[in-house]
């Protein structure tokens, strides 16, 4: 009998790994993790309470709900939420406005906006806003903080609005200041000097170090100062949001504002907590519905709004953290401090957390995001959105911003560049970029500072041309023309003033011919329009050869481009490939090898032929580079490439003219191809015949090269040492494919293909 059981074992698949082993492991790191950004949250939760004007319990609800909730519903496994700085302004104002209570229902419907726009799967827009206009919003936030904070800091309170805080802080300054200015001064000396301290002093962080070092100096020496007020009990919790009586609109508002700058700040902290770390990238939709919750469940039990918050999600990867559990831990350890130690936070003084603040305002102004957004060219966005959050409002500072980013995004766009210079004996007009009805005067008083009746190069790089600059150009067009001179339309890229004679736009690109890149284009192809429209040549001067124009191309357009490529070649040659191809004219290697400068060492000759090595002498010239490229360049692959449609392939077969001594006799090299041809089994490509008896003979020839090649001896060498690699390649010239010969199935394969198979 077989054992059943027995058999099931010896199918069964293998063990996989427990997943509580997994969750063991992490918890390993996660926990620590956990206890660190704990201690960094409870005293920014606190602080971020006091400068909202909210109870200060209402920090830490926001932290445990913050902390449990988005940490169990979110879609970024390592971030951390609680309540924000960057949010605080926004709080400060609405409670102002409509109070508490009211703002507690407010933070609710903007969890309940938050997770429908989480649902409805737009959260990448939010990625759409500039960071110049983050960066600004957040250090116009910081601003206010600051000069709110100094306020109290220095024993005086905080006035309504950022400009009345910045007029009076140099009479505040002036006065008296008391104990509450030592505790604050002393907290933000702290916390400046936590970074240079020893690492191992720096495990501790900054803000619990500073609030705990003030708090007990405080305490020991009796100072007289103002406290935080805590409830007896904390956890007895009996809130009820309330809506307004009236002002629905501007409630609506604020719901929408809370909504949306809290999205944006948690999805931002979520793409930038994502760069931190190798694990699971965030799902943004989800993470949107995880914060939307928080939000609910906070508002609901008097916490304040809560974001995802960048400096406890980078505390948090930092310290080693592995999954969402450390999230959720660091909520939990923050509400069983306030079950069992709520008591101890009533020493704490209110000048400590101002100290605090004031710190983590200035942070908000960050050198490293201005240098950023100055290196994008966006520092008038930044300055323009700050400016607008500290002397107006936040909401309107961002629109404000939102507004100033779109008009500098359609100056870019609708950037052209203009400029006239002689050329030779008459005049060239360069335009660049976009040219819209915009650039008209600029345009026009450049083009009539023009002689009439000069010859006039009118070179065109325009992304896009609108109908205003076409009729603008046509209408120049005619008068110089109608002056007795001529204008030369030299349009690189899409040909919008192909037909600007006849007022004729070409506005679709899909309309237009296909234009090919001038560096790869052949001379017919993108000097043909340039040639009728020149004018007559006298008899006693000849025309300028399309080399010349085409070298005249390159020092205008390509030279400055590869100059700092060929700057670091013009010393150092180290081919990896020696390429060994026809001399025939469409045969481009760099451009179906996708090459540049340095890459190829490249030797072309009438049919791709390598001479027998007993015959080499006859023809040094190939044994040389080859010796040349194998022994000093230390070359890692040769390639023998031959071609569709090849005319020595052709003469071969159907014989060279009597006449062409020269050429008759090199091909006396490819003789034994024909006889390879006749006695070997017919190479395909890709499982066809070629329908070309020239293109068969082609096959068979790069096939009979590579045989030759390795009778020489320093291929041979290079061969047996594992050091070189012989490549037999075929360009059907017509198709533009390039084949690779498979030794495997005897035949030549896609490139693609082949790579694939590999």
């Amino acid at each position: 009998m077989v054992d059943i059981s027995a058999r099931e074992r010896e199918h069964a698949p293998p063990p996989q790994p427990s997943r509580w082993r997994s969750v063991r492991e992490n918890l390993r790191h996660d926990v620590p993790a956990s206890l660190v950004v704990f201690l960094v949250a409870v005293p920014l939760s606190l602080g971020i309470a006091l400068a909202s004007g909210a109870p200060i319990v209402a920090g830490l609800v926001a932290a445990i709900v913050g902390g449990i909730v988005a940490g169990v519903l979110g879609g970024s496994p390592l971030q951390v939420s609680g309540p924000a700085a960057g949010l605080t302004v926004i709080v400060a104002e609405t409670i102002a406005e409509f109070g508490w209570a009211v703002t507690c229902a407010i933070t609710v419907l903007a969890g309940a906006l938050q997770i429908l726009l989480g649902l409805s799967r737009i959260a990448r827009a939010a990625l759409a806003i500039s960071p110049a206009i983050v960066h600004g919003m957040l250090a116009g936030i910081g601003v206010t903080i600051v000069l709110a904070q100094l306020h109290i800091v220095l024993g005086g309170r905080a006035q309504s609005s950022p400009i009345d805080n910045l007029l009076q802080l140099p009479r505040q300054i002036l006065n008296n200041h008391g104990q509450a200015t030592l505790i604050g001064l002393a907290t933000i000396v702290i916390l400046v000097g936590w970074g240079r301290l020893p690492a191992g002093v720096r495990k501790v962080p900054g803000p619990l170090a500073a609030i705990v070092v003030v708090t007990a100096v405080s305490v020991v020496a009796g100072l007289s100062v103002p406290r935080v007020d805590v409830p007896a009990n904390v956890l007895d919790i009996r809130f009820v949001p309330e809506f307004p009586d009236g002002g629905w609109f501007d409630f609506g508002v604020a719901v929408v504002t809370i909504a949306l700058v809290a999205s944006v700040e948690s999805l931002l902290s979520a793409v930038a907590v994502d760069k931190m770390h190798t694990g699971s990238r965030a799902n943004l939709n989800r993470e949107l519905v995880g914060q939307g919750a928080a939000n609910m469940a906070s508002g609901a039990l008097g916490g304040l709004p809560v974001t995802g918050v960048i400096v406890r999600s980078s505390t948090n990867v930092q310290s080693g953290a592995r999954s969402r559990a450390s999230a959720i831990l660091h909520g939990l350890w923050i509400l069983l401090f306030v079950a069992v130690l709520a008591g101890l936070l009533r020493n704490i003084p209110l000048a400590a957390l101002a100290g605090l603040l004031v710190h983590v305002g200035a942070k908000l102004v960050n050198l490293k995001h201005i240098k950023e957004v100055l290196r994008h060219g966006d520092l008038p966005i930044y300055l323009i959105t700050l400016g607008g959050v500290v002397f107006i409002d936040l909401l309107t500072g961002v629109l404000i911003g939102i507004g100033a980013a779109a008009l500098l995004m359609l100056r870019r766009l609708l950037w052209s560049g203009i400029h006239v210079e002689r050329d030779g004996d008459g005049w060239r007009v360069v335009v660049e970029g976009a040219l819209s009805a915009l650039s008209i005067p600029r345009l026009s008083a450049m083009l009539h500072g023009i002689p009439q009746g000069a010859r006039v190069t009118l070179e065109l790089v325009v992304d896009y041309l609108d109908h205003a600059a076409f009729d603008t150009l046509s209408a120049w067009q005619h008068s110089q023309e109608q002056a007795g001179g001529t204008v030369i339309v030299d349009e690189v890229g899409h040909p919008w003033f192909e037909r600007g004679k006849a007022g004729e736009p070409t506005v679709h690109k899909a309309r237009a011919r296909h234009i090919v890149p001038r560096w790869f284009a052949p001379w017919s192809e993108w000097q043909l329009a340039q040639e009728k429209a020149a004018p007559e040549i006298p008899a006693q001067r000849l025309p300028e050869s399309s080399m010349r124009r085409g070298m005249r191309e390159f020092e205008r357009r390509t030279s400055h481009l590869v100059r700092p490529i060929l700057s670091r070649l013009a010393n150092v040659h180290e081919p990896q490939t020696l390429f060994i191809t026809c001399g025939d004219a469409r045969i481009v290697p760099n451009l179906f090898t996708s090459s540049g400068p340095g890459d190829l060492f490249t030797i072309r000759n009438i049919g791709n032929l390598v001479p027998e090595y007993s015959r080499a002498a006859e023809d040094s010239s190939i044994g040389a580079s080859v010796e040349f490229a194998v022994d000093i360049l230390k070359v890692r692959e040769v390639v023998v490439c031959g071609h569709s449609s090849c005319g020595a392939m052709k003469a071969l077969l159907n014989g060279a003219p009597q006449d062409a001594t020269a050429l008759r006799s090199w091909l006396r090299h490819a003789e034994p191809t024909l006889r390879r041809a006749r006695n070997r089994p017919l190479v395909t490509i890709e499982g066809r015949l070629p329908e070309s008896g020239a293109d068969q003979l082609a096959l068979h020839n790069v096939l009979q090269q590579l045989d030759r090649l390795r009778e020489y001896p320093a291929i041979a060498r290079a061969e047996a040492r594992g050091e070189l690699t012989l490549v037999g390649m075929y360009f059907d010239v017509g198709a533009a494919r390039v084949h690779l010969y498979d030794a495997e199935s005897d035949s030549f394969t896609s490139a693609t293909d082949l790579a694939a198979r590999r």
